[in-house]
């Protein structure tokens, strides 16, 4: 935040109350100050004192009280004084500095707007007016990442997160809702998914580590202009939501390696039932049991080879075969020959994802 906002007031207020006033960084470091030759002292005794109990303060002739009680503020507000007047002043210029701090913050904070982008809460004629009042790089390559946590986050996630990225000029983090969170994290163009798992990975293991939740991460597209990021977050989202269908067992999924299960999560529902009467006949895909099931998809990962699945399965190859002549009976499709193969395995992620969206048209 400008310290010449502050500034602007504590001087305003000094005519009122005839008194000192001024304002503390959370290093305890003067940044604004009706007597001008005080900006600049330190008092970190003072912002050591008002970090443990989150505040009002009396020390050294002067009154200090936290502009956000609560832990993570960034300002404290001090009068000159220590008795129960300087007490109800103290409280004033705290009320009229969070009005300043909440205006500057709406109107010129990069966080708050980098939040509006992705949200599109702007008009993308806006968005470069904003960002020259900001002085804001529109063109640089950036990532939208969402972390989506298990339970309903607290203070504490964000927090966390903050802390693990500290440039707040390049590294912006936001909270969406009670379980999301999205990181707009500047990146080389040199970058690659492998990279951004990477980290995805190491953020999901602070946050198991640290608050013992689990966390889903799904990383959208990089884009090279901030008007672009609206579609980076929703492909973030998008990747969370097709990974939550196709692909349960995966913590971090990455738009760009979604596969086909991105072109089925597109399909409109009507669509989908339609494919699956027409490859299958009435009934014959719900009459699968769970033994069948895990067959197919065991032969599937051993690429239709049937002598490793049955090795993999702890079957006789004959057992297997049977199996899967069993499968062709009831739905004609012999998953031996790569053609039928490729139908049944779409055909079942459909049905996984008719499951999932039985509404969505």
């Amino acid at each position: 935040m400008s310290n010449r906002f502050f500034q602007g007031v504590v001087y305003q207020l000094r005519e009122s109350i005839d008194k000192t006033v001024g304002v503390l960084d959370e290093n305890g470091t003067v940044v604004a100050c009706s007597e001008l030759i005080k900006v600049g002292e330190k008092h970190e005794d003072v912002a050591i004192a008002v970090n443990s109990t989150f505040d009002v303060v009396k020390q050294d002739g002067y009154t200090y009280k936290p502009i956000s009680p609560a832990p993570g503020y960034e300002y404290i507000a001090f009068v000159e004084g220590t008795d129960e007047i300087t007490e109800k002043y103290i409280s004033l210029v705290v009320i009229a500095l969070t009005n300043v701090k909440q205006y500057y913050d709406e109107k010129y904070d990069k966080n708050n707007f980098i939040k509006n982008v992705i949200l599109d809460n702007i008009l993308p004629g806006d968005i470069y007016i904003k960002a020259r009042e900001l002085h804001f790089e529109t063109e640089a390559y950036r990532v939208a990442i969402l972390i989506r946590l298990s339970d309903k986050s607290d203070v504490s996630a964000f927090d966390i997160l903050q802390s693990l990225f500290p440039d707040k000029q390049k590294d912006f983090i936001i909270n969406v809702n009670e379980t999301d969170i999205v990181l707009v994290k500047e990146v080389k163009d040199t970058n690659d998914n492998k990279d951004l798992e990477k980290l995805a990975k190491s953020i999901i293991d602070i946050i198991n580590s640290e608050l013992y939740i689990k966390a889903f991460i799904g990383i959208g597209t990089i884009v090279d202009n901030i008007r672009d990021l609206p579609r980076s977050f929703n492909d973030a989202q998008v990747a969370l939501e097709v990974g939550k269908v196709f692909d349960t067992e995966k913590h971090i999924m990455t738009y760009d390696n979604l596969g086909i299960g991105r072109l089925i999560y597109q399909l409109p529902t009507s669509l989908c039932e339609m494919f699956l009467s027409e490859i299958f006949k009435k009934g014959s895909i719900e009459s699968l049991d769970y033994e069948t099931l895990f067959t197919i998809q065991k032969f599937f990962e051993n690429n239709l080879n049937v002598s490793e699945t049955s090795r993999k399965l702890f079957v006789h190859r004959n057992t297997l075969v049977y199996r899967l002549e069993k499968i062709r009976k009831l739905t004609g499709l012999d998953l031996r020959r790569f053609d039928h193969a490729i139908v049944f395995k779409v055909a079942l992620m459909v049905k996984r994802y008719l499951v999932s969206n039985p509404t969505k048209f």
